[in-house]
């Protein structure tokens, strides 16, 4: 489905990905019933005879609900009864020391592992996108802002450093879930195993899971309260940062020359007011990180103060309820866009800097560094200068050095300090109040100087191509389980 920049209207897809809406309900019992037929198999539970008869019904039925036309099934009877019909009664042996409750609860893990996988790919490739910019914008000074009021000078490759260095911490907690995400409720029944001999630990590898969750009563009750919660937090963690991204561009958007500014195919007009053009895709992008931070409390909702073993709570991430991941998917993808939109004014960023005094913190460790002037009496005299010049209306540029002259040794005085003269020529204290000098004198690890941005960029990059390997290597691994599963249920029919 194409994505819209138009903030309204519903556009978002049905599940994650492609294959995520392929592997729904009815291809999960299917894979659950391959393996579940293996194992059995394997332990003596079932003949090679019955196993043969069986594994050939279950390859009709899988036919016969591919067809065209034909409803998804979306409970496991309808299943077991087309199984019957094809084969008998003995069908029913696949189901031996099996509940509808770890089928459910294995099924809905193993969807929720490939939303998190599909969630987690369109993360690094947002952070792609991010990496390409900040290694473009080095040396593109900017303001950083605190209270909403210019703080320091940066850069813009300094920023999106900072943000690409959070999503590294949401790559260390997926990673750290991912090994509670893929773990297997099958073969624990209805919560306390059977009296059948079944081997979870087989049915989790058949399946691609790393092991079956131990505790029977856990695996098929409790851990469906917190392994998808905690999974749901990750995606409302990342959406919060989403919207402070989205803001800051959303800012610029009301000043009357910006600096960051999308791409006209990234906005839209108004229907009455022929100058406007809204940042659709800033809107929608922070729409949507709204959604998926409510549809994170949705599950929280649905979960809460429910008695063990009810059902409210056991899809509720998923694409068929609050679909936590396909929200957060599609809004990964619009912020991808939106940054592949952006148009840098690097002239007017500059300008802005120039427009206000916020280098002025500089000249006061200048005078400290350079000089030995005590910090308080350099504070003091660039908070002096500033007064002045919005009194007066005087920018860096143009604030008189005389003034500056005067208000120096009027706050020597005041303090004590003996060497009242201002020991900056008005070339040293014009370079002073320039935004790259500050930016190029910050000293000390994570500092915006450019050279430390290059360095911390290029560690960033490191751990990104890591990271995309981690991926990478899940989605393999669960493809080779798949193809090893398919081998060893067609090895069942002689």
């Amino acid at each position: 489905m194409a994505i819209s920049t138009i903030p309204w209207g519903h556009d978002w897809p049905p599940a994650t990905s492609r294959e995520a809406e392929e592997k729904n309900w009815g291809y999960w019992q299917n894979r659950i019933n391959r393996a579940s037929l293996v194992m059995l198999t394997e332990e003596g539970i079932v003949s090679p005879e019955d196993a043969d008869m069986i594994a050939r019904a279950q390859l009709a039925a899988e036919h016969r609900l591919s067809q065209p036309g034909v409803e998804p099934i979306s409970d496991i009877m309808p299943l077991e009864k087309i199984l019957i019909e094809e084969c008998g009664p003995k069908a029913s042996l696949i189901h031996t020391g099996r509940s509808r409750q770890d089928i459910f609860a294995t099924l809905n893990q193993a969807r929720l592992r490939l939303s998190f996988l599909d969630f987690t790919q369109a993360l690094n490739e947002f952070r792609d996108e991010l990496m390409a910019l900040a290694k473009e914008h080095t040396e593109t000074w900017m303001p950083a802002y605190t209270n909403g009021v210019q703080a320091m000078p940066i850069t813009l490759g300094f920023y999106l450093w900072a943000f690409l260095e959070s999503f590294e911490r949401d790559f260390d907690r997926i990673q750290s879930a991912w090994g509670r995400v893929n773990q297997s409720a099958l073969g624990s029944a209805v919560l306390a195993n059977s009296s059948w001999p079944l081997s979870r630990e087989r049915l989790a590898d058949l399946l691609g899971f790393d092991a079956p969750i131990k505790n029977a009563l856990d695996s098929s009750q409790v851990s469906l309260f917190d392994v998808p919660l905690e999974a749901a937090s990750i995606a409302s963690n990342i959406a919060v940062r989403i919207t402070t991204l989205m803001q800051d561009l959303a800012q610029q958007y009301s000043q009357t020359r910006p600096w960051l500014l999308l791409d006209s195919s990234a906005a839209y007009g108004s229907s009455a007011m022929p100058q406007k053009r809204n940042p659709g895709i800033v809107n929608k992008t922070r729409a949507k990180a709204g959604d998926v931070i409510g549809a994170a409390q949705t599950a929280y909702i649905r979960a809460h103060n429910l008695q063990l073993g009810m059902y409210d709570n056991k899809e509720s991430v998923s694409e068929d309820n609050a679909a936590v991941f396909v929200q957060g998917v599609h809004m990964l993808q619009l912020a991808r866009w939106a940054f592949q939109m952006l148009k840098v004014d690097r002239e007017r960023a500059l300008e802005e800097l120039d427009n206000d005094w916020t280098c002025t913190m500089a000249l006061a460790e200048t005078l400290q560094h350079e000089h030995a002037v005590p910090f308080r009496v350099g504070h003091n005299f660039a908070s002096g200068i500033v007064t002045v010049a919005r009194r007066e209306g005087y920018l860096p540029k143009t604030f008189p050095y005389a003034k500056a002259v005067e208000i120096y040794r009027e706050v020597a005085e005041r303090f004590g300090w003996a060497e009242c003269e201002l020991p900056l020529n008005e070339a040293q204290l014009r370079e002073t109040l320039g935004a790259e000098y500050v930016v190029r004198t910050r000293v000390g690890t994570g500092s915006p100087a450019p050279d430390c941005v290059r360095d911390g960029l290029a560690d960033s990059e490191k751990r990104l191509q890591a990271d995309h390997q981690w991926l990478n290597d899940k989605r393999a691994h669960l493809d080779a389980c798949d193809k090893r599963l398919d081998e060893l249920f067609a090895a069942l029919m002689k």
